[in-house]
């Protein structure tokens, strides 16, 4: 997402990814999973951000979800088309999958990984406790990913689930986020992080802090992360990637500093 009704407003819709890129160098592309974007729509995304812009854009749910990976040619050929105009900006696409999509799931994972094309990176993100419990079922899909040279994103939602919410927007989470155990290796040279905190700042920094140390370790092994950060209601989302960011670079200093936001002009009668 690159808007929420409580971040700063530019004077048109059509500024606000440009407004979210000056924030922030990477945006998850939620609303992909629920219908392939036209093509024109997506060349506008592209004008209003840097070539080095990183996209993590998710498979739509007729592949996944619906059809679970199989017999989707077409709407998987639609969908590549429609981002064609990102370029270098499409990062990694998201292939997130549904919770019922177990270990006895991952052969048709490598067949569909398998016919991807090569001009994309790819990223898997699982819910089925057995990935994340079951020795067995983590190498089957780690060997799966790394065969296709494809990352696995863990959704760090331990901080959250730490103690009951108290907030409605905690309490509508509490109720649609999964509780999975930590997930802390990376199998390419680009991990990819979601990480959840709390409605309160201190306590959504507060557990983050094996991330920061985390993602600075991989930048000095060479990687480049790319790390999301959420809250139950995001009100303060963008902010707190700034300061994660900020946190990570105290440990890496060569590494770049976000830009500065563009300033919010305040609408006029006039």
């Amino acid at each position: 997402m690159w808007t929420h009704r409580s971040w700063p407003q530019p004077r048109t819709p059509q500024e606000r990814l440009r407004h979210y890129a000056s924030w922030c160098d990477a945006v998850e592309g939620n609303t992909t999973f629920y219908a392939t974007p036209a093509r024109d729509t997506v060349a506008s995304w592209a004008a209003q951000t840097d070539p080095s812009f990183r996209f993590v854009l998710k498979l739509p749910k007729v592949v996944t979800h619906e059809r679970r990976l199989t017999d989707v040619t077409d709407p998987l050929r639609a969908f590549l088309d429609a981002i064609e105009p990102l370029g270098p900006r499409a990062h990694a696409l998201w292939i997130q999958l549904p919770g019922s999509f177990s270990p006895a799931d991952v052969p048709t994972l490598g067949r569909f990984l398998g016919q991807l094309p090569h001009s994309h990176r790819y990223a898997v993100e699982v819910r089925h406790q057995a990935f994340f419990t079951e020795p067995r079922a983590i190498r089957l899909l780690e060997e799966t990913l790394t065969a296709a040279s494809a990352e696995w994103i863990p959704f760090d939602t331990t901080a959250f689930f730490t103690t009951p919410p108290t907030s409605d927007a905690e309490r509508d989470a509490w109720t649609k986020k999964p509780r999975l155990p930590l997930r802390s290796v990376a199998l390419t040279d680009r991990p990819i992080v979601r990480y959840l905190g709390r409605d309160d700042s201190a306590r959504t920094v507060q557990g983050w802090r094996r991330w920061v140390e985390i993602t600075a370790d991989w930048l000095r092994e060479g990687r480049s992360p790319t790390v999301f950060v959420h809250t139950p209601d995001n009100a303060d989302a963008p902010q707190l990637a700034r300061r994660f960011h900020d946190e990570v670079r105290a440990r890496v200093p060569g590494l770049d500093a976000l830009p500065e936001p563009i300033p919010v002009e305040p609408l006029t009668l006039f």
